[in-house]
Order: structure tokens, then C-alpha cells, then sequence
């Protein structure tokens, strides 16, 4: 817990900050688009450049990354299926049982794992960013009839990431005169991007659909952990790699999740409910997860 307690507090601080000071909601939706536009993805650019990227030898290690987001996908398109289930809440909910919050990821890698554990989870966030959007945004496209595969190409995310990935793959070099800018530019998306997570904390509509809320919140901070737990301990993994899957499915949900539902007409409120939540829960069930982990290791 006390390895995590620096990350939490800049989220509180955010909060604190938003609400109680002239700092107040307009300003940190400025601060929420430089960090998603420019900061973040220029973080992960340059952190998977930097460290040398074998296919082969990481393959099972993306693939465990997979394997927990694609279960947290599947059993929240299953409770569509539960009787009484709205289904634009849930179109706008779903995505919060498997998308993750890539700033807590990136900053609890770094004290993890240090460049390596950053690049780790880099790694993560380019494979499994793309999955996450396509199935976020498909139950709300279906919903509203909008097409999303614009969306999807015009992501920074997935820009900032496929980029760094195929420079890597192709052996490209940073010159000194180029990356550290870059990397002073990248060092700034982690306190920022965490501030905002707390900037944005509302526990919103969650009353519309407890039971919905419930459940999907049981998948992303229950269900997914226990499954990369018990994942990484039958593949094996090395312990370093095994520690960060643990903490990838263990992080909250995407801040944005929010933004993409009210942009695409869903129900914002109940997303903004489950995103606040989450928060809260991964403060308490991160430090649990690698816990269990090192016990059962």
C-alpha cells in the first residue's frame, strides 16, 4: 500500500484541488486534453523506443495481458443478458469492467519496475488499447448508429503506442537531441494524468442500475485479478513480468471511459459513478492483488 500511497495522493490532490480551489472544472478539462493529446502519448512513444522489444520472448507475456482484458469483455457483454438490464446503461457501462486506467498503470509500473516495468506495460497498453476501444465503443455504436472506425484510427493512444512499437521493431534510434525533450515532455503525463483522475471523481448515477454497477465493478477489481494470478503463475512468466500483468489487471478503470460514453450518447452519470468508484476500490484491491500474488508465487 505505501508503494502506491505517492499515486493516490495526487489523485486526492486533483480532488481537493478541483473543488475546493479556484482551480476548478474548466481548467482541468484543459489539463485532461493535453495530457490524452500530447503527454501521454508522447510517454509511451518514447518509453517503448527505448527498450528493445524481442516478439518472441514477450509473446507470452502480451498474450496474458490479452487473455484478461478479452475475459473482462466477455463476461461484461454477458450480463447484457440479465433480466431488467437497460441497454444503453449497460452499453455505456460495459466498458468499465475492462478498460484500465493507463496513468495509475504507467506510474505504478514505474515503481515496480522501474524502465523496464514501464516499457512492460507499454507493451500492454499497445496490444490491448485497441482491443479495449473497439469493444468499449462497438455496444455503443450499436446503440446510437455510429461508426467507429474512424474513432479508433484518430486515437493518440493507439497512435502513440503502434508507433513507438513498429520504431522498435525496426530498430530506430532517438537522437539525444530529440528524446530528451521528449522524455521531459512524456515525464510530465504521470503526475498530471493522475491529478486529473481525481479532478474527475463523481460517483454520479450509480442508483440507476446498482446491480449492473456491481457486477461490473466485481469483474474489473475481483474476477480479472484472480484470473492474472493464477494466468501468470501456470505460464510462468519471470517474477518481474508476473508482478506487472498482476498490477495491469488490477488498475481502475480508463478515465475516459466517461468521455467516450457522452460523446457517443450514453448514460455519462453512470459511467462517471463507476469510474469514481473504481478509483476507490483499486486503492485497496491493487496492493491485495500483488499480495496474493507473492503468497501463492
Amino acid at each position: 500500500m505505501l508503494l502506491l500511497l505517492p499515486d493516490f495522493m495526487l489523485i486526492v490532490a486533483g480532488y481537493l484541488i478541483c473543488r475546493h480551489t479556484a482551480l476548478d472544472r474548466p481548467l482541468w478539462d484543459g489539463v485532461e486534453k493535453l495530457v490524452y493529446y500530447l503527454l501521454f502519448p508522447v510517454l509511451l512513444f518514447v518509453s517503448i523506443v527505448r527498450q528493445p522489444i524481442h516478439p518472441g520472448a514477450l509473446l507470452s507475456f502480451a498474450g496474458c495481458g490479452v487473455a484478461v482484458v478479452s475475459c473482462g469483455i466477455v463476461l461484461s457483454y454477458a450480463l447484457a443478458h440479465w433480466p431488467g438490464v437497460d441497454a444503453r446503461t449497460h452499453a455505456s457501462g460495459a466498458q468499465a469492467a475492462f478498460r484500465f486506467n493507463s496513468y495509475v498503470g504507467l506510474a505504478l509500473a514505474e515503481r515496480l519496475g522501474g524502465l523496464q516495468g514501464v516499457a512492460w506495460i507499454a507493451l500492454l497498453v499497445a496490444v490491448c488499447v485497441p482491443l479495449c476501444n473497439v469493444a468499449a465503443v462497438w455496444p455503443l455504436a450499436r446503440q446510437s448508429g455510429q461508426h467507429f472506425g474512424g474513432q479508433l484510427l484518430r486515437n493518440p493512444l493507439i497512435i502513440g503506442t503502434v508507433s513507438g512499437l513498429l520504431a522498435n521493431l525496426a530498430g530506430f534510434q532517438l537522437p539525444d537531441v530529440v528524446a530528451l525533450p521528449l522524455q521531459k515532455i512524456g515525464a510530465a503525463a504521470l503526475p498530471l494524468g493522475l491529478m486529473a483522475v481525481g479532478a474527475g471523481l463523481r460517483m454520479g448515477a450509480l442508483r440507476d442500475a446498482p446491480a449492473l454497477a456491481a457486477a461490473l465493478l466485481a469483474i474489473r477489481h475481483l474476477v480479472l485479478p484472480a484470473v492474472a494470478v493464477a494466468l501468470v503463475i501456470a505460464v510462468g512468466l519471470p517474477a518481474g513480468q508476473q508482478t506487472i500483468v498482476v498490477a495491469f489487471a488490477a488498475l481502475p478503470t480508463a478515465s475516459s471511459a466517461y468521455v467516450l460514453a457522452t460523446r457517443m450518447g450514453g448514460h455519462g452519470a453512470f459511467v462517471a459513478g463507476l469510474v469514481s468508484v473504481s478509483t476507490l476500490l483499486a486503492m485497496l484491491g491493487l496492493p491485495v492483488a500483488l499480495a496474493s500474488l507473492n503468497a501463492l508465487r
